[in-house]
């Protein structure tokens, strides 16, 4: 097996390093925090643009939302997910076509697995919401979900608008519990502005927890 060598020259060319300190041949960026919403037994939480001086526009190419610890007033299991908007919030129905699938780990050791997904959660051209984690539940008092979700040049009127989350879950499983990991990607099917996402959990309300909106900065 051949080896690849590197000197001097080559690296310099491949990070287009000048020799005085700077490297621009490496992608920089920062987040910029935009808003942060609170639950408090919340129907739903919502970052609409221009409310609130949040802001889903031009002005980032990416926005990060972040979770953390999202417990629910639910006590079965459900999943929390997320719809996008073209009207300023005024309604949540954009179509989205998406995939998920999970890993899952249980407390006892009793099961493992990773396992494609389909049924109500990944989406074909339907307008529903898109569930994000699974059986997100508040079974036992310290059970809630965290992890990230990315949405990409949601002002674009020429592309459709991309998504990857990535949800852990604190779930309970009936006989145990059992910590499950969520992956979801998919786009909303439209040429038009999302300038509006909400959250919310089909069958209760969201007891406690944060979502921090983000703008990633190139």
């Amino acid at each position: 097996m051949a080896l690849l060598k590197h000197d001097s020259k080559s690296i310099r060319t491949d990070l287009d390093w000048d020799f005085t300190g700077t490297v621009t041949g490496i992608p920089t960026g920062a987040l910029t925090l935009i808003k942060t919403l609170t639950a408090s037994s919340s129907s739903s939480l919502s970052f609409v643009n221009g409310s609130n001086g949040v802001v889903l526009d031009s002005t980032y190419k990416a926005y990060k939302f972040v979770f953390k610890n999202i417990h629910l007033s639910y006590t079965g299991n459900a999943d929390f997910g997320f719809q996008g908007s073209t009207d300023g919030g005024s309604n949540y129905n954009t179509t989205i076509t998406s995939t998920f699938f999970d890993t899952y780990h249980y407390e006892n050791d009793s099961s493992t697995g990773l396992r494609y997904l389909g049924g109500t959660r990944d989406l074909a051209q339907e307008t529903s919401y898109q569930p994000i984690s699974l059986n997100t539940s508040s079974q036992d008092a310290d059970q809630s979900m965290s992890g990230e979700l990315w949405l990409y040049n949601p002002s674009s009127t020429t592309y459709v608008k991309h998504f990857v989350a990535t949800i852990n879950t604190a779930s309970d499983g009936g006989a145990d519990d059992f910590t499950d990991n969520s992956y979801v990607a998919g786009y909303f099917n439209t040429t038009s502005s999302i300038n509006a996402i909400n959250f919310k959990h089909p069958s209760g309300n969201i007891d406690d927890g944060k979502i921090s909106l983000y703008g990633l900065t190139t």
